[in-house]
């Protein structure tokens, strides 16, 4: 197989999987969630998939993507999802970013953007401005450090335990 060829079965791959996650966002909206669909792919498979479930479970954090990688990670028995594609029907807010960061996704394919999302009253480009731009100070929440003697003592903890798991 050429590269060529590789690369265009990657592309047939992705646009099918996007499809799925549009499905899967429409779907969403007609059963009380929000309009958002998530994948993870590995290799040519599709692992899980993932709707928004933010008002319909009361959980701010359930966003399609985590949900998607919540799903991949207890399915394959890892919390790591190297080798996996994040595949979403929008562009992932900073949260869902930043948790693709943590899960180790090795990519992320989106289709909406953040002003797709804006237009339909999902307008996360406040928290876009707020990392990109905003200095702490002018967060819209205090976010303070107290320095307590004490404060290390967790992770002594746990660079002290010989059977952790580490991640």
């Amino acid at each position: 197989m050429t590269v060529q060829t590789q690369e265009a079965s990657v592309q047939d791959h992705e646009r099918a999987w996007l499809d799925e996650a549009i499905r899967v966002a429409t779907e969403s909206v007609a059963n009380g969630g929000g309009p958002f669909g998530a994948l993870i792919a590995r290799g040519s498979e599709i692992v899980c998939l993932g709707n928004n479930q933010v008002t319909k479970n009361l959980d701010p954090t359930a966003h399609a993507e985590v949900t998607a990688m919540r799903a991949a990670c207890k399915e394959l028995g890892t919390f790591s999802l190297e080798g996996c594609v994040l595949v979403t029907s929008c562009e992932p807010c900073p949260m869902c970013l930043s948790s693709a960061l943590w899960a180790r996704v090795d990519r992320i394919v989106f289709c909406a953007d953040r002003h797709d999302a804006a237009v339909a009253g999902f307008d996360d480009r406040r928290f876009y401005d707020l990392f990109e731009k905003q200095p702490a100070s002018m967060w819209p929440m205090r976010v303070e450090q107290l320095d307590l003697p004490n404060r290390t003592a967790p992770f002594d903890a746990w660079l002290a335990k010989s059977d952790r798991v580490d991640y």
